[in-house]
Formats: structure tokens, sequence, C-alpha cells
């Protein structure tokens, strides 16, 4: 009879423990060894508003952070009123907080020369981005996973205290996560390969008149970058590192994609323990709801039920609907306080 009441204590107190999750993004804010965190869903729920405000609300607590735009579309341009490049950038009115917008699909000819140490003075890279182009593009996806390499060169050597990552919609996302991994098999191959490749690009330059390409600069070049990688690796699946923040709307289509992304990123071993539940109706008593807004509200009703007991271990953040555009920097920062204050029915928006 003891063990049985127990067992009943033990599971109130768990019941209490789910009951706790605070309903916000504060727990995000406050892990400081949080180094990256991923904001991602489906396309047109907010991600965008969400990373911006996170990345607001992180630049208040941490020394200097970074928000890096990998969907095409670059949102943060417009959210934050401002124009970012493949550079990172400071955003106007903070100290500490930057931006900088890249496509997931870039190339070596995309990035910008920064990249490209030694140019000027003709060393490895020296040829150019249309030989290493060239080269590259010979392997599929080599390209690509270079590219994305060499941004994560740069980002870390700027010792950035947090990156938050407003992704693309959630099948570019998988891909870019899954890219450290790519990246670091790929070059792990390439240094392997290093003694049959040397001779060949020698060859290549001699027929190209390129003269002596000297191939063990390129492949340190190599060497260099792959313990970033291997680290950045490792440090994306440490849950005290790395986080994913998903955002979806209360509609069917939004939930079953958020469903299949925390599947995925649970077999990517990505932790992920909140949900943001962007553009709710909160009505109060007083409102008087057209037809189409109660219509709307119960459907939200029911989803968010249904969110409720499929990630009743997770945060869930819960943001209102409003009735104008989060956009320049003063409409980004009233926003933000909704993600670490709960918002409720009534208050001005």
């Amino acid at each position: 009879m003891a063990t049985a009441n127990n067992t009943n204590a033990d599971q109130s107190a768990d019941l209490d423990d789910l009951e706790a999750l605070d309903p916000s993004l504060r727990n995000v804010v406050e892990q400081k060894s949080l180094k990256w965190i991923f904001v991602g869903g489906k396309g047109g729920v907010g991600k965008t508003t969400c990373s911006c405000s996170l990345a607001i609300q992180l630049a208040k607590v941490r020394e200097r952070v970074l928000i890096i735009s990998t969907d095409p579309a670059h949102n943060i341009s417009d959210a934050f009123d401002q124009k970012f490049s493949k550079i990172p950038t400071k955003v106007t009115g903070f100290e500490n907080l930057f931006a900088m917008e890249i496509d997931p699909n870039l190339g070596m000819s995309e990035l910008p020369d920064d990249f490209f140490e030694d140019q000027a003075e003709g060393g490895a890279l020296g040829v150019g981005k249309a030989m290493m182009q060239e080269l590259l593009t010979a392997f599929p996806g080599v390209d690509e996973a270079m590219s994305y390499a060499e941004v994560m060169r740069l980002v870390k050597g700027m010792n950035f205290s947090a990156v938050v990552f407003d992704t693309a919609p959630t099948g570019h996302t998988l891909r870019l996560l899954s890219f450290p991994a790519v990246v670091e098999k790929g070059l792990g191959k390439l240094l392997r390969l290093k003694s049959q490749i040397t001779p060949f690009i020698h060859q290549i330059g001699g027929l190209l008149g390129l003269g002596d390409i000297n191939a063990d600069e390129m492949s340190s070049r190599l060497e260099d970058t792959l313990p970033i990688i291997r680290q950045v690796n490792e440090q994306f699946r440490d849950p005290d590192q790395t986080t994913f923040v998903c955002v979806c709307i209360a509609e069917f289509l939004s939930l079953y994609e958020t469903e299949r992304l925390v599947q995925e990123l649970t077999k990517c071993n990505i932790d992920t323990h909140n949900i943001v539940v962007n553009q709710l109706l909160f009505p109060t008593q007083q409102d008087q709801p057209c037809r189409m807004c109660a219509a709307r509200y119960k459907m939200q009703c029911k989803y968010l039920d249904q969110i409720e007991d499929l990630y009743e271990d997770f945060h869930i953040t819960k943001l209102p609907l409003l009735n104008h555009e989060v956009r320049g920097i003063e409409k980004v920062k009233h926003f933000s306080r909704h993600i670490l204050e709960p918002y409720q029915a009534g208050q001005p928006l």
C-alpha cells in the first residue's frame, strides 16, 4: 500500500513538474551555455519575427549576438528595416547585435572576397574563386558544403556568444543541420586522398597556365577548416550548446509539419523543447467577434489542445495575432517582450 502511495506521489510530482513548465522562451534566454539557437517551421508562420525577437532579448544578457538568415527570402532585412549582407553587420540601435544573410544554396562564386585572404598574394586560393568553383563542382554537393564551411569559419572566428539561425522552411533546415556532418565526412576523405590529389592539382595548374599551385597550402586550408567543422558538428548535438525552437500556427498543416520536424530533429540528436504558437486570437469577454473570428478562434482552440497534449514536456509559448506588421526596430523590440512574458487577453498589442 505504501508503495502504491509512493508511486502516486511520484506521478503527482511529475505532473506538477510538467504543469510548471514556463510558457515562454525565458528558458532559452537564461541558458548561458547555449551557443547555437535555431528557429524554424513551416513557411509563413512568423519564424523571422520570433528569431529577431529572440535575438533582441539575448542581446540584453549576452556580450555579442549574431542572427543569421539562411532563408533565401531574407526577411530579417525587412523585419529590422535595414539591409544586411553576407558579412555580419551591426543592427542599428544595438552595440552587440549583428545580422547577416546567407543563401544555404550558395556556391563558392557567391562568397565575398574576404573569404579568400590569399587572393592578392597569389597563394593557393589566389587562383581565384572561378577555379576553386570549377574544381569543387566536379563533386556534387561539395561546392555548397564548402561555402557553408567557410561561413562557419567566419562565425567561429568572430567569437559570438550566441548565434540565432532564422531558417528556411523545414526541408531546407533539416538539410542545413546535416551539413556539418556532411562537410566533416567529405573533408576527411579529401585529406586522406591528399597524396593522390596533389599531382592532379599540379597538372591542372600546368594545363591552365597557372604556374606551380601549392597543393600543400590548399590542403593546409582544408586541415584548418576540418577541426572547426568537427567542433560545430559536436556542438550541434550537445543540448547544452544547441537547441531548436519550433514555430507554428494553430492549424492542421502547420501542426503536422511541426510534428515531422520534431521527429527529424530527434533522429539527428538535436535538442528541441520549445514550441511557439503564433498568430493566436485572444478575445475578451467584452468582445463581440464576427462569425469568421469566432470560427477561427474555435479552430485554434481545438489545435491548441492537441499541441498541449502532444508536447506536454515542451515549453509552449503563445503569441498574439497583431493588427499591424512587425517591421522596424521599435516594433520588433515591442513585440519581443511577448516571448518572455506570456500575452494575456486585453493587453495592448
